[in-house]
């Protein structure tokens, strides 16, 4: 049956029963047949709806039902989509209301996935129910029915983020589609969130969860829950991470001035811990030190007033005068005047006389005649003890007995008048110095016996038994030496003479000569410039082209001041970080700064190091020239990891200082062992030696163990110290027991922090004294440890022959830059001279391509303290000064070379239009001259001397 027959027979249907109905009502009446139960007990009311049919869901492919009751009603049909549904598909039910009455009528269909699917409407499935009574019909709401889904795929899943504290967190979420729309959840680590309980979160708008202000514990894990009726849906998870940003403590109080005399530094710090930064926040910026100048006030010396006039003469024949400390007082911790002040003498020229009893002058006489023999009896028990120890050269305080295993010796120098010593206050003789014109090699044959090289030995280690530094030096100083002065001071000699250089077993401490020269190095430069150098000690001298005025020469030299007078005059925790170094003559006069190089053994870092640069005044005092770290106009001041670049307008002295800002403060130690037979015995001498790792500085072990015949066991070690304050530590392990006896106990030499830390370029060493059980033992192998306490520890491992006449020492100390000290014209310079000048007439201008000085110095790592720079005639010149002074242990101009080509790319991306302007002369430089750095690096002399000329 079609829909439109089904729709007019189900009309023709109500229509029937509708007439039916009347008609039954009518005669019931008439004949007064009608039940009472059956009579409403409302007469003349519409059909009202106790329960209408509702919205449904259909899950899945399970039907729904939907309901409808109405009274008083005599029939009820369902309306779907305008169509009547048929009888057959209503399930119906009546009953009796007992409160009112009324006859109820419930009617239920179902509706399945089948019908819903197969309708095709413009709106969503719906159905209604349409209730008869004696007066008419009533309709219901109508109830829609729709198929129940949730898709898996969220339309916008919540996105991790980081948040600072107190930050508002926002996290979106927009569920997947569905039907009924999905409900929103937030999950925290997996524990449900609810606004009601914690009033900072909200999570009602648009599905959103909102954090007003994020707390720590608002970090985790978050994920958004959507589920209806079908199903749950979770999203991907997201990070919340509430960081906390560090922030400055208050700073600490300045710190007390840290010279007691004269201009210093003051500091305060302050920590990133107010808070300290927390999840990956960030740290605190600026500086954690600050330093500023302070000028202590300095000792005044208390000095005597005039003496007053003489009192009148007493009856004791004296008369009295008095002066007072008051020109000027004493002030700022100065010292009080020394001396009397009263003076007594007497009056009368002696011709006062006065009794005196016979018994005192007795008592007198034989007090002064005891004390007579007292002074003479200490006088020759002194000579007999200084005669008893004289070949000795030192007194040796010996604390093994008491200190066990580890001990600490004291050497005190029993002689005055230590050569190695120069007095702080002379100004340095700048004519004494030895002067090289040639290369400063050792070439004849007693300077080819230096060292001994590493043996190769194979010997297997064995045990640990260990020398002290105590039992070794008393072993050495018993010895039949020369009678000289033989000072602890291992400073160097290099006015070695014949004598100096015999074979055989020497002291510990070497015979030195009683002169002690300076490192002395000079040279004659005229407007070419050129190159001095001090050999094998890491010091050289720039003078650039153009330098010196043409028609004119200066004879330089350069100096390194040696012995601890030099360092005397440093305050406060300052060390040197490398030689002292003068360059002159004074009254030098120059058009453009040299370039000073100078080895150091400081492991830079600005947070833990202050180091300065200082120069020495005409009274020998130290004033601070400029902080590496700082901008200065008046030198430039380049720290690489193992020399200091200088640019100096000024001759005279210059020291690199440092002052530890910190424990980890490092400066770097050079390690080195050598060994020697002991002339006409069985003992063999290992000698430690721990110096600051400067080329200078190792000269002056060079020196020492070349006046004793000694051989270097194994190849020197760098050892990092630190400003911890703890001692170092060298001690001899794994000797052969069977094959060398030593000592027991005396196994460690201990050096406190001072003396290592201290040392001020002068080397430290101990010994350890081995004798073999029998002479045909003729191999040693053993370790020296050498540690800091609570630091580094290095090794050296030692194998090697010790049998005296087994071969000839042959050079270790093998001088890199072992060439002619003074260099002049072309041959100095690693830039030739023509393309020098083209660079500075490129980059010297500012012009609108960028190609000016700044640029250069950018690309070639050299742009700090563009101030200096900028102040000078030709800031390109003293640019590829330094850059040669830099540079000068390398043998290519690969870097400038690669430096000049960056910046030609760089132009010629910026303006490709003016390629064919002076930019070709700028091209030229860099593809046609220094592209071909092997050509540079094997250029002759006379290739490079036209450019010198004119």
């Amino acid at each position: 049956m079609g829909a439109l027959t089904k729709g007019r027979y189900l009309s023709m249907m109500g229509l029937l029963l509708l007439v039916y109905c009347t008609v039954s009502v009518i005669s019931k009446g008439a004949t007064g047949d009608a039940q009472p139960d059956t009579v409403p007990s409302v007469q003349g009311t519409l059909p009202h709806f106790i329960q209408e049919p509702e919205d449904a869901y259909i899950v899945k492919s399970n039907p729904i039902k939907l309901r409808c009751r109405a009274a008083p009603a005599l029939q009820i049909f369902f309306k779907c989509n305008g169509e009547w549904v048929h009888q057959n598909e209503h399930f119906s039910q009546e009953y009796k209301d007992l409160n009112t009455g009324l006859r109820v009528r419930e009617v239920m269909i179902n509706v399945s996935r089948q019908q819903v699917e197969d309708f095709h409407g413009p709106e969503d499935y719906w159905c209604l129910c349409v209730a008869w009574s004696h007066l008419g019909t009533s309709k219901s709401r109508k109830a829609t029915v729709r198929i129940a889904y949730l898709r898996k795929n969220f339309e916008q899943d919540p996105q991790g983020k980081e948040v600072p504290i107190n930050g508002m967190i926002v996290l979106h979420c927009r569920p997947p589609e569905g039907v009924p729309v999905a409900e929103v959840e937030w999950l925290k680590n997996e524990e449900l969130l609810s606004s009601l309980t914690d009033d900072n979160i909200d999570t009602r708008a648009d599905h959103n969860l909102i954090i007003n202000e994020a707390r720590l514990s608002d970090s985790g894990n978050y994920t958004c829950l959507a589920s209806n009726i079908v199903a749950k849906r979770r999203s991907a998870t997201a990070t919340v991470i509430v960081f906390v940003n560090g922030g400055w403590s208050l700073w600490t109080e300045w710190s007390a001035c840290n010279v007691p005399c004269g201009r210093g530094v003051q500091k305060r710090s302050r920590t990133c811990t107010n808070p300290a930064p927390l999840n990956g926040g960030a740290f605190c910026e600026g500086m954690s030190v600050q330093k500023i100048t302070c000028n202590a006030l300095c000792p005044i010396d208390g000095g005597w007033d005039e003496w007053s006039e003489w009192t009148i003469c007493s009856s004791q024949c004296e008369r009295q005068r008095s002066r007072e400390c008051n020109s000027p007082a004493p002030r700022h911790r100065g010292k009080m005047c020394e001396g009397n002040s009263e003076a007594t003498e007497n009056c009368t020229d002696g011709l006062c006389t006065q009794s005196m009893d016979s018994s005192n002058d007795v008592a007198l006489y034989s007090g002064l005649g005891a004390g007579i023999i007292a002074v003479a009896i200490l006088v020759v028990a002194v000579m007999l003890y200084r005669k008893n120890h004289s070949e000795y050269g030192v007194d040796v305080i010996d604390s093994s007995a008491l200190a066990g295993g580890f001990q600490s010796f004291n050497f005190k120098t029993t002689r005055q008048g230590n050569p190695l010593l120069l007095n702080s206050s002379m100004q340095p003789d700048l004519t004494v110095g030895r002067t090289y014109s040639t290369p400063l090699c050792f070439q004849d044959s007693a300077d080819k016996e230096l060292f001994d090289p590493l043996p190769d030995i194979k010997v297997k280690v064995q045990s640990s038994f260990m020398v002290s530094l105590g039992v070794a030096e008393r072993a050495e100083f018993h010895a039949k030496v020369p009678a000289e002065t033989f000072p602890r001071d291992l400073s160097r000699d290099y006015c070695s003479t014949a004598d100096g250089r015999k074979k055989g077993l020497l002291t510990l401490n070497g015979p030195f000569s009683a002169c002690k020269e300076q490192l002395k190095t000079t040279g004659v430069f005229g407007y070419p410039g050129g190159r001095l150098v001090v050999p094998n000690t890491g010091v050289s001298l720039l003078v650039p082209h153009g330098a010196v005025a043409e028609n004119m020469s200066w004879e330089m030299y350069m100096v390194i001041n040696q012995g601890e007078s030099s360092v005397q005059t440093l305050e406060g925790c300052d060390i040197l970080l490398g030689p002292e170094v003068t360059y002159g003559p004074p009254g030098l006069d120059l058009f453009c700064p040299v370039a000073m190089t100078i080895a150091h053994c400081a492991e830079v870092d600005a947070e833990n190091w202050n180091i300065q640069l200082k120069r020495k005044t005409q009274d020998s005092k130290w004033e601070e020239v400029m902080t590496v770290e700082e901008e200065s106009t008046s030198c430039y001041c380049l720290m690489d990891s193992t020399n200091c670049h200088l640019l100096l307008d000024q001759p005279g002295s210059y020291a690199l200082v440092g002052e530890p800002l910190t424990q980890a403060a490092v400066k770097r130690l050079k390690l080195a062992v050598f060994g020697s037979m002991e002339a006409g015995s069985v003992s063999y001498i290992l000698r430690v030696y721990c110096v600051d790792d400067t080329p200078h500085a190792f000269q002056g072990v060079v020196a020492a163990e070349k006046t004793r015949g000694g051989q270097l066991l194994e190849e020197p070690k760098l050892l990092p110290f630190r400003a911890n304050t703890f001692s170092l530590q060298v001690s001899i392990q794994d000797v052969p027991q069977f094959l060398w006896s030593i000592k027991p106990f005396t196994t460690c030499q201990e050096f406190s922090f001072p003396q290592v830390w201290c040392s001020n370029q002068q080397p430290l060493h101990c010994a350890f004294s081995l004798e073999r059980y029998s002479p045909a033992t003729a191999q040693l192998s053993c370790k020296i440890s050498v540690r800091q306490v609570k630091g580094h520890e290095q090794i050296l491992q030692v194998y090697t022959a010790v049998a005296e006449t087994e071969k000839e020492s042959v050079p270790f100390f093998m001088q890199t830059d072992c060439t002619i000290t003074s260099q002049t014209g072309p041959k100095a310079f690693k830039i030739p001279l023509s393309i020098r000048q083209r660079i500075c007439a490129t980059f010297d201008t500012a012009n609108a391509k960028g190609k000016d000085w700044q640029l250069l110095a950018q690309k070639l790592h050299l742009d700090r303290n563009l101030g200096y720079f900028a102040k000078q005639w030709s800031p390109s010149a003293v640019i590829l000064s330094l850059w040669e002074a830099r540079h000068q242990d390398g043998a290519d101009l690969d870097s400038l070379a690669s430096a000049l080509e960056e910046i030609g790319k760089i132009h010629s991306k910026s303006s490709p239009k003016d390629q064919d302007e002076p930019e070709s002369d700028f091209n030229h430089i860099q593809a046609g001259s220094l592209c071909g750095t092997g050509k540079l690096k094997n250029q002759k002399t006379e290739d490079s001397a036209p450019e010198y000329t004119g």
